[in-house]
């Protein structure tokens, strides 16, 4: 038995997939895998098929013809087109959010394209026509993707862009690492947070002491249970920053979080530092980051609450150069610094 890809227009009505299968399967064809790409000319099948050793591609297209399909491409085919349509877009996109760069090669992969050119970004827009491709390279530039034959189609346009889109987010979210050096010759990893690091968290308010987490939580000095947590790592909700020891696996150590929680222009920022890291800069870094993300965002103000006996904020703030007046109220202190116009207010 031999494998071979055929793709073949057939009228987009009730019944004629099974007249050109039928066909196939006269011939001892075993059809492995099938697609269907809806076009204005009609729907476009494609196959991948086992054919007996003695069949060629002209006893192929005879019988694709006899079961009323059109402009027929048959081409033989790898063993490692046996993986589904599904399966292999989703170990592409597996692959771009390890490594956003690797864009133009998932491209070439995902599309059997003869060539993926990368381009500086050029009169050309995005769109397709049958035998080339153009897309936006998310870094910038475009890809130029061309493939002779069979014709590109809108369905496998969509993946494409879907593909950019994974891409894109990677990116955006590889551009937000940073490796914090501090004074003393460490080293941390400054990232945003993902629900995989939620026991590494948990792992982290344990070793906290019970003032570091008061003065995080103001309601209490306990270690905040699954659902809080669970709110914490929501990027829909918050936007949760971390300071992590890089691990030799892929699992980090969390010494550091800071959270910003966006309502309309207003965002409240909230830090918790593992008390061994605490007075080395942990902090400061990621109040930086917090504060150059709220107004990214287009915030208005950024607030911060603590206990009344925590400075540690109001010094990271002016720091920064956001010398914020403190509105303390009882046990809880509150400093509110204005983002557009570089001026503080106190609440």
């Amino acid at each position: 038995m031999t494998f071979w890809r055929i793709r073949a227009t057939v009228d987009d009505r009730p019944g004629f997939l099974s007249v050109l299968t039928a066909s196939l399967a006269l011939k001892a064809v075993n059809i492995l895998a099938v697609q269907v790409h809806t076009t204005e000319a009609g729907a476009v099948d494609e196959f991948l098929v086992d054919a007996p050793h003695v069949m060629t591609e002209a006893d192929l297209r005879a019988a694709v013809e006899r079961g009323r399909g059109r402009d027929a491409w048959i081409a033989p085919a790898e063993a490692q087109g046996l993986a589904d349509q599904p399966t292999r877009a989703f170990g592409l996109a597996a692959r771009l959010v390890r490594d956003p760069d690797a864009l133009g090669d998932a491209l070439r992969s995902l599309l059997d394209a003869d060539t993926v050119t990368w381009r500086p970004a050029g009169p050309s827009r995005a769109g397709m026509r049958t035998d080339a491709m153009v897309l936006p390279d998310p870094t910038g530039g475009r890809y130029d993707v061309l493939r002779a034959e069979p014709d590109f189609t809108p369905a496998e346009y969509a993946r494409a862009q879907a593909l950019v889109d994974v891409a894109a987010a990677a990116a955006a979210r590889s551009a937000d690492t940073a490796t914090l050096l501090l004074p003393d010759g460490a080293e941390l990893t400054l990232r945003p947070a993902t629900p995989d690091d939620l026991p590494a968290l948990v792992a982290m308010h344990e070793r906290c002491s019970a003032g570091t987490r008061r003065r995080r939580y103001l309601t209490g000095d306990g270690v905040p249970g699954p659902a809080q947590f669970g709110r914490l790592l929501d990027p829909n909700r918050v936007r949760t920053l971390l300071a992590a020891v890089p691990g030799v696996t892929s699992v980090d150590t969390v010494v550091a979080m800071a959270n910003l929680v966006v309502e309309g222009s207003l965002a409240e920022l909230s830090v918790v530092v593992e008390d061994g890291w605490q007075r080395r800069g942990v902090g400061t870094a990621l109040v930086r980051r917090a504060l150059a993300h709220a107004e990214r965002l287009g915030c208005a103000a950024v607030l911060a609450h603590t206990t009344a006996d925590n400075v540690a904020m109001e010094r990271t703030l002016r720091r920064l150069g956001h010398p914020a007046p403190v509105r303390r109220d009882g046990a809880v202190a509150s400093t509110t610094v204005a983002l557009r116009d570089g001026t503080s207010a106190s609440t």
